[in-house]
């Protein structure tokens, strides 16, 4: 809880020293708009959205990755999966995650908006392609992404990037649209701000959704090395993402936000949740030295 209201209360700050400085250059005054208000409204529509993702994120990823949550196991595989994933948590020192199993491509995510009641599946590919102790170093980087607080954390970091998105694009269309308009004296925001926010949210969307990717990628290096430690070694870890890169699994096999917090991304672009598997390895492998 001190991280997240940390981390809000820094982007409060951030946009109160914006709307200072938009003030002292007068930017309301050629514009026609109130900054204070915009900021307010952009705070509340660039958070609005993440805040309610990550509250349904559990219910959204059973619904859409089917996952049959292991409520007494049926078979000894069940047993071991609910029996490592508490040992995990134990470790790490956290509430013990619900546990589910879905069909689909070898691969594992957490996601959850509580630490202490957070989701940890695996899918049925990663249980056949994998050995045991493989599967274990992919269940332990997925109890450190909940350990991490990782999803957390990329709410807010999104909810940052879609305020600054929407707070950026309609400053931007208000200066457009008032350089278009000189000498009318019709009130209200014209086509110039309308076409110009639209055409900026979407750039500005892009943009912002590079630094997301690149904040996912650094949270995968800590979930491996976080996997490291809960085993006591980085050596299954190294051997599960060399198997997973010989499978050539993908994120985007999951919807997108599961993708961030799942074990295996897409590979070298810019957009990518995931660091390329050469880089995890590497990352690894120097904890061993």
């Amino acid at each position: 809880m001190k991280r997240i209201a940390l981390f809000v209360l820094t982007n409060i700050a951030v946009m109160v020293v914006v709307g200072i400085v938009t003030s002292l250059l007068g930017v309301g005054r050629y514009t026609g708009t109130n900054t204070g208000q915009l900021m307010i409204f952009s705070l509340v529509v660039g958070f609005a959205g993440a805040i309610v993702s990550l509250l349904l994120s559990k219910t959204m990823a059973k619904m859409s990755m089917g996952v049959q949550i292991i409520q007494t196991p049926r078979n000894a595989d069940e047993a071991w999966i609910v029996e490592t994933v508490r040992g995990f948590a134990d470790k790490a020192g956290i509430g013990m995650p619900e546990v589910g199993i879905y069909e689909g491509e070898p691969n594992a995510f957490a996601t959850g908006a509580f630490k202490n009641s957070a989701l940890v599946a695996v899918s049925t590919g990663l249980l056949r392609g994998m050995t045991r102790e493989e599967v274990e170093a992919v269940i332990g980087h997925e109890v450190a992404h909940v350990a991490n607080g990782d999803m957390v954390t990329m709410a807010l970091i999104q909810g940052v990037m879609n305020t600054f998105v929407v707070f950026a694009s309609r400053v931007i269309g208000s200066l457009v649209d008032g350089f278009l308009r000189r000498g009318d004296d019709r009130s209200g925001p014209g086509i110039g701000y309308y076409v110009t926010t639209v055409v900026l949210d979407i750039v500005f969307g892009f943009l912002a959704g590079i630094v997301v990717a690149w904040f996912s990628r650094q949270r995968e290096f800590r979930a491996d090395a976080g996997s490291a430690q809960l085993m006591g070694n980085p050596r299954n870890m190294i051997a599960a993402l060399q198997r997973l890169g010989g499978m050539h699994a993908e994120g985007q096999h999951m919807p997108k936000n599961l993708a961030a917090m799942g074990i295996a991304g897409s590979i070298g672009q810019l957009f990518s949740t995931h660091p390329p598997m050469e880089q995890r390895i590497a990352a690894l492998q120097a904890l061993g030295r």
